[in-house]
């Protein structure tokens, strides 16, 4: 069958592709491609910029127009000479020589990829598309859901909300705090990301720079590559590797996504949780349906929806990070065929962050059913009538409180202040007592 939405192996490019395909700039082959080739260029250049040889100004411009301008045509070009090749980087230096011969500039063909090995191009043409995607891409979806949430815990801070500790009814809080402990979680975890640097390899075939030592004995080959690398590229480059990059700090990127959809799966249990309560309805859209058989419901699915795919992106990322920095010896295969898959969590994590968001749109605050359950667990003041009476002196508070609460069914507010009335305090305490309850008793 022809290839589309329908046909299509995998969701991300599937179901969901109307909503992710602009990933295709980042993660595709085309993409890798493109990235691949900016880098052959920006080395050329590099080169000619140290008076390697002479590069006239037409030249210059061309090969600068083949990377900005990169097509589909141009992957396809490669990707033709790729299945006589049988190496798609070889594929690539093809392709660039016989754009300079398009321009009459022939006789400089056998600087491109130049003392390089195909890992050089990898591993500095990856990083750069995978810091475009992270910066462009993921962390701006983040920060946007962070403030989203944020929005949110403004607006409903001041609702009082019963907690449930181990499930259990406990010490009222707002929801407005409740929220904010997702914003200052995403907070922390979005700045120890932003102090994992984006790291490169290139330094020949063994990591030694051979090749480039071997034709210019006397030329400082390190600093070239480190100027070129870090300002050309924008990336950092690893001073001494195999073959291969280490792939230590592109997992710890995988890790830092991995915490934070660990965050948004709990976000998503709570808020499902939540609903599941009666403490949100959900708006809903005409013509929507909630179930097949039972036309009343209105199913959290957003929510779902996230936690199924937050659990898929997190399983490929465990997988990354564990499987990349280790490879045989000077290096083995390995990496290659693995790092062709690192758009797919970043895919699901970010169909997750819009289902979240979608979510977390459609919630209206059913007031009434927090306040009724509040109104339904006096018993949960019992913390504050017994740390009162600690500071009043009087004997064995906690231990009353229990007699009178623990495991009890019928507290109400009658109850608990009848209980009160019984006890040998002032009645200035007493009157601090009774004026405590489920609804002001949430702290700071």
């Amino acid at each position: 069958m022809e290839l589309n939405q329908l046909t299509a192996i995998s969701p991300i490019d599937g179901r969901y592709r109307g909503q992710l395909q602009h990933l295709d700039e980042y993660f595709s082959e085309y993409a890798l491609m493109k990235y691949r080739v900016i880098v052959e260029v920006e080395y050329f250049l590099a080169l000619a910029d140290k008076k390697f040889f002479k590069l006239d100004a037409k030249t210059r411009k061309h090969l600068q127009d083949v990377a900005n301008d990169f097509s589909l045509a141009d992957a396809e070009a490669i990707k033709k000479t790729e299945a006589v090749t049988n190496h798609d980087v070889k594929a690539v230096e093809y392709f660039l020589k016989n754009e300079l011969d398009k321009c009459q500039a022939g006789a400089l063909k056998e600087w491109v990829h130049f003392g390089l090995t195909s890992q050089d191009i990898n591993n500095t043409a990856i990083p750069l598309l995978w810091k475009n995607s992270i910066e462009l891409e993921y962390l701006p979806a983040v920060i946007n859901l962070q403030h989203t949430i944020g929005k949110l815990a403004l607006e409903w801070k001041d609702i009082p909300m019963l907690a449930r500790t181990h499930g259990q009814p406990a010490s009222p809080t707002r929801l407005g705090k409740e929220l904010m402990v997702y914003v200052e979680r995403l907070e922390n975890q979005i700045q120890l990301f932003s102090y994992i640097p984006f790291t490169a390899k290139f330094g020949g075939a063994t990591g030694n720079f051979n090749a480039h030592h071997v034709a210019y004995p006397k030329f400082k080959w390190v600093e070239f590559a480190n100027d070129f690398v870090e300002n050309r590229l924008g990336l950092q480059r690893q001073q001494f590797t195999t073959q291969i990059e280490h792939y230590d700090v592109l997992a710890a990127h995988f890790d830092a996504i991995r915490r934070i959809n660990n965050i948004l799966i709990d976000l998503c249990r709570d808020i499902w949780t939540y609903i599941s309560l009666d403490y949100f309805k959900q708006r809903t859209r005409k013509g929507e349906v909630g179930s097949s058989a039972m036309p009343h419901k209105v199913n959290p699915i957003d929510f779902e929806n996230a936690e199924g795919n937050l659990g898929i992106a997190n399983a490929l990322l465990e997988h990354l990070s564990n499987k990349l920095p280790v490879s045989r010896l000077q290096r083995d295969l390995t990496d290659s065929t693995v790092l062709r898959n690192i758009g797919m969590p970043v895919a699901h994590t970010l169909l997750s962050i819009r289902s979240t968001e979608k979510g977390l749109g459609k919630l209206v605050l059913n007031e009434a059913k927090l306040r009724s359950d509040l109104d339904a667990n006096w018993a949960v003041v019992a913390e504050a009538i017994q740390t009162i009476l600690r500071r009043e002196h009087y004997p064995q508070p906690y231990e009353a409180l229990k007699e009178l609460t623990r495991g009890k069914s019928a507290i109400d507010k009658k109850a608990l202040h009848t209980f009160i009335h019984k006890l040998k305090v002032s009645a200035a305490v007493k009157k601090e007592l009774k004026a405590v309850s489920p609804f002001n008793y949430t702290g700071i």
